[in-house]
């Protein structure tokens, strides 16, 4: 069995690469001609250039692929150009699932986000049932995503044999471009967070992320949403953590939201002139009004989804960002 992962490049994509090698299943990656590969520079895989909105590459890419795991994303909190989240994250995803149609592939993993779920207005965790709507996606990004759902949930309908993982926040190994939790992790560490907004989020491995979608790829229900979540934390809570792994005195001002919202507009603004990605994201401070806790039982009963401590999760990303001088 051959597998086809687009995203492979990055984060999440190549831990998902390093599980499906450690199981002996051939990989090929789907990457553009200017990806870095030296997330994969370790492991002899097949390589397929091509691009989300080519849909020829894609039908080239995927030919003698029995399985699909798309992981390639356009993840960030800005951009200068809000259509490149909507080309790629959108449109891509239905270009590249309704290639895999036309080939026959045989079973498919979409990697959406933890961003896509419902939370519960009254305050709760969220699940894959939580009632939610593209109103309620702050930012760019998490329209996108909620909108590519929407479109995989459709050919799922129509028959196509896909299943959706959520990922919450992965931490790790590997996050060589990093994601917005990746990049705090390296501001604390550098001693450059000085106060933060209280916010609750949900920490997972990164290389529990990947063996859940291997364990989707094997047990997801065809449609079904899998959140690839462990323990629900507040911000507070991963600051002492990374204290007490770092050496690193935790932010010691809690700035009320209502405070920093106008700053992330201004710096919205210079980021307009400039073209410099805001140091102060907008969305991240929207986002920061929810408190960001989900309900991962679904993945752990039907996946048998792995549960790494926070801690652990945590300790490996401060490694492996200090190994490669990060911080």
């Amino acid at each position: 069995m051959k597998a086809l992962v687009t995203g492979a490049t990055g984060f999440v994509g190549a831990a998902v690469v390093r599980a499906l090698i450690k199981t002996g299943i051939e990989v090929r990656v789907l990457a553009r001609r200017d990806s870095d590969f030296s997330n994969l520079q370790q492991f002899k895989i097949d390589g397929a250039y091509g691009d989300l909105r080519d849909k020829e590459s894609l039908r080239k890419a995927l030919a003698g692929c029995g399985q699909l795991y798309h992981v390639a994303a356009h993840y960030a909190l800005w951009a200068r150009n809000p259509a490149i989240f909507y080309d790629v994250n959108v449109t891509g995803t239905k270009n590249l699932l309704e290639a895999a149609r036309d080939v026959g592939t045989e079973r498919i993993v979409y990697c959406s986000t933890i961003g896509a779920i419902g939370l519960p207005p009254g305050g709760g965790l969220g699940t894959e049932e939580t009632p939610v709507s593209l109103e309620q996606m702050a930012g760019h990004y998490k329209r996108s995503k909620y909108l590519a759902e929407q479109e995989v949930l459709k050919l799922a309908m129509q028959g196509l044999p896909v299943v959706i993982v959520n990922p919450s926040a992965p931490v790790g190994e590997g996050d060589v471009k990093p994601t917005p939790t990746g990049q705090m992790i390296v501001e604390f560490m550098k001693g450059r967070m000085p106060a933060y907004i209280e916010t609750g989020m949900n920490i997972v491995d990164v290389d529990d992320v990947a063996a859940g979608h291997l364990l989707a790829m094997q047990k997801g229900r065809i449609g079904e949403r899998y959140i690839l979540g462990t323990k629900n934390l507040m911000l507070r809570e991963v600051f002492e953590i990374l204290s007490r792994l770092t050496g690193v005195k935790m932010p010691s001002v809690k700035l009320p939201r209502e405070l920093v919202l106008p700053l992330a507009y201004l710096n919205l603004a210079f980021s307009w002139v400039t073209g410099i990605p805001p140091r102060i994201p907008l969305e991240g401070v929207k986002m920061a009004k929810y408190k960001m806790h989900y309900d991962c039982s679904k993945a752990i009963r039907e996946l048998g989804m792995p549960q790494t401590a926070p801690e652990i999760a945590l300790e490996k990303a401060v490694r492996w960002f200090r190994d490669h001088h990060y911080a």
